[in-house]
């Protein structure tokens, strides 16, 4: 790829595949706590619900399945992707008790 002045410029995989920043990523658990209060309120369902919108790209079939699944559990398909996203928290976090996160 040529830039205006005429220097060859590296995609980002090759600039990533030159510098090797792979070799600093390192595998291991990572502490992450939340407040005391605020996980016993999640813990109990006491957690006010304020939703915060977000953008994620996904594959059009992925949406697809995605309200297929919600429409067979009759359920709405942006609250089953929440549930599984509190399942997949919970399961990540080692939470004892299902928090009600999704909804």
């Amino acid at each position: 790829m040529r830039t205006r002045g005429g220097k060859v410029q590296e995609s980002p995989a090759e600039y990533y595949d030159r510098r090797g920043v792979l070799g600093e990523v390192v595998e291991r658990p990572v502490a992450f706590a939340l407040d005391e209060e605020l996980r016993e309120q999640i813990l109990r369902g006491q957690r006010t619900r304020r939703l915060q919108n977000i953008s994620i790209k996904l594959d059009p079939a992925q949406i697809q399945a995605l309200r297929k699944i919600a429409t067979m559990k009759s359920v709405p398909y942006q609250t089953l992707i929440r549930q599984w996203l509190a399942e997949g928290i919970r399961r990540e976090l080692h939470l004892d008790r299902p928090a009600r996160l999704a909804g």
